[in-house]
């Protein structure tokens, strides 16, 4: 299967949130609260880490579909 309208959703979803979480690790290191701060950088981790999940399974499924296909020329 070829990207797809959906499949490009998803990966771009993927990307700007995964941006959006890098920006604000500065504001948390700013935190005057140890504690808070590392539950903080710990939940945007595990965020970022599913965010590739995601992201890693759309791509499994483009290319699985693909190599499936029947790409011969023979008639």
């Amino acid at each position: 299967m070829p990207e797809t309208p959906d499949t490009k959703l998803i990966k771009d979803g993927c990307k700007t949130i995964a941006l959006e979480l890098m920006d604000l690790n500065p504001a948390i290191a700013r935190l005057d609260d140890q504690e808070t701060r590392e539950a903080l950088f710990e939940a945007s981790y595990e965020l970022t880490k599913q965010l590739e999940v995601i992201k890693k399974r759309t791509i499994k499924l483009e290319r699985r579909d693909d190599a499936g296909a029947d790409t011969s020329t023979e008639v």
